[in-house]
């Protein structure tokens, strides 16, 4: 491991002191003793996103059970393991992020890309996502992509809609669309956006290699000058991810596994002793997994004796997420240090949690155990389904409202319908100013920047927003 390049891995550089054309200083006032990673979380946590994720979906959409997690609580919790696992290496072992410069900052930027993880996912998670392409695929049919009379979006460009990715949707609100004097997004340092990249590749060159950094799209062509800058500043490369985001990612996978199963306790889907069972039945001659069911045989025969029917259902749920969390974070923090020399060299090409070791498979269960009894239950089923009608029609009338105007070359240009005038003018000032003034200037296609006002204002939107906003355009459009 370079010196120089472990160096550049905690660079403190924002891209508005680039234009400014000095060092980065991130203090607002003598008094203010923050680092500038500490600078990052704050800005972050007081962010309009971050609010927005208390009504957009994590498993149950639209759920009234303020005890059933949102994508909220779901990233706050993520962010809390990823902080308390950063701590942990580094107080067992002292140098593990490469210099006493990362074993003081890494905790911190874990707790922040912990937090900022999930931000570009749209309404509906998943469902969202996968709603999203389909528009797209269905009006590349129709020449979507290459209207007459306009310039087109050349085949390179387009999967940035046709494989539309909640991670690179994260990196485009980071680094773009929230408002700052200079157009910077948050201007968070180069350290933490490369942190916040789970996956490194253009949308054109994603899906190729078992590089885990390279399964899905993890930026835009908008974005393109972010990411060089990010690199130049760090000295990652394509293909490359910051130490740090392997942690994230077992984070993440350990929040969902775990907690999206308490869940479905919570919602009386499955029961604590359901969770059991099929742990001892799925052990096998798993070490991790037949440690587990029998620490949690034991802690249910205690909740059993000294605690009321209602307390030992709350109790036994308390310690089923507690023991599988451990399992899973030791597994997590042991694959970090036993694959460390890979991963600071970026040779290391597989999850912290991968399947093949004992406390993955553990991981890897769980996940079909939620699967099953969570995430393809009749009650979120039926409400993804609502949603996806919603967005489809959403897509429909932001895309007119979007287009047709009385000039097709000019933005500015008048909408051609009092309908699609409305419909436009509820775009955030933001995105439109983004899609109106700036855009040009990354010498994209119009229709590029068209289609990504849209994704920008829909991916932007929470769960409760786009049904109440779906019904009255519903309403107006048939009036």
């Amino acid at each position: 491991m370079e010196a120089g390049l472990l160096a550049n891995l905690w660079s403190t550089s924002r891209r508005g002191d680039r234009d400014k054309g000095k060092k980065a200083v991130d203090t607002t006032g003598p008094s203010d003793v923050r680092t500038p990673f500490e600078h990052d979380y704050d800005r972050l946590m007081f962010s309009t996103p971050v609010r927005r994720m208390a009504d957009k979906t994590q498993v149950f959409p639209l759920e009234k059970n303020d005890g059933v997690r949102t994508r909220l609580t779901h990233s706050y919790e993520v962010a809390n393991l990823a902080r308390s696992i950063g701590n942990r290496l580094v107080r067992t072992k002292p140098g593990i992020f490469g210099s006493p410069e990362g074993d003081l900052h890494g905790p911190t930027v874990l707790a922040t890309v912990g937090l900022a993880h999930d931000l570009g996912n749209p309404p509906f998670g998943h469902q969202g996502e996968n709603e999203i392409r389909r528009w797209f695929e269905a009006k590349s049919a129709a020449e979507i992509f290459m209207p007459k009379g306009m310039e087109g979006v050349l085949a390179p460009l387009q999967h940035d809609f046709l494989k539309f990715e909640g991670n690179a949707q994260t990196l485009r609100l980071l680094s773009c669309l929230q408002v700052s004097s200079g157009g910077y997004g948050l201007d968070l340092t180069a350290t933490t956006l490369a942190a916040v990249m789970k996956y490194t590749a253009p949308a054109a060159k994603a899906g190729k290699g078992a590089n885990a950094s390279l399964k899905k799209p993890g930026f835009m062509r908008s974005e393109a000058e972010v990411v060089e800058w990010v690199r130049n500043e760090t000295g990652l490369q394509e293909g490359q991810r910051h130490p740090l985001t392997w942690l994230m990612e077992a984070c993440d996978d350990i929040a969902y596994s775990v907690l999206d199963v308490e869940d479905a306790i919570k919602k009386s889907i499955v029961s604590a002793e359901d969770v059991l069972a099929y742990l001892h039945r799925e052990a096998n001659k798993n070490e991790c997994m037949l440690g587990v069911a029998k620490q949690l045989t034991k802690d249910f025969e205690k909740a059993d004796a000294h605690a009321s029917p209602t307390q030992a259902k709350e109790i036994k749920a308390s310690y089923l997420r507690t023991r599988l969390i451990e399992a899973l974070v030791v597994t997590a923090t042991s694959a970090f240090i036993e694959h460390q020399k890979g991963i600071f060299d970026f040779s290391h090409q597989v999850a912290l949690l991968d399947e093949r070791t004992p406390g993955g498979e553990l991981y890897e269960k769980l996940k079909g155990f939620a699967k099953s009894h969570a995430y393809n239950h009749p009650t979120v089923l039926r409400t993804e389904h609502l949603g996806a009608v919603a967005l489809s029609k959403l897509l429909d009338w932001f895309w007119e409202g979007i287009t047709d105007r009385q000039k097709p070359e000019d933005p500015l240009s008048r909408r051609r319908t009092a309908f699609g005038s409305y419909v436009y003018a509820l775009i955030s000032d933001n995105y439109r100013h983004e899609f109106e003034v700036r855009a040009g200037a990354k010498k994209l296609p119009l229709r590029y920047t068209e289609m990504q006002l849209l994704t920008d204002m829909v991916s932007g939107m929470t769960d409760g927003f786009a049904m109440e906003l779906f019904a009255d355009l519903e309403h107006l459009r048939n009036a």
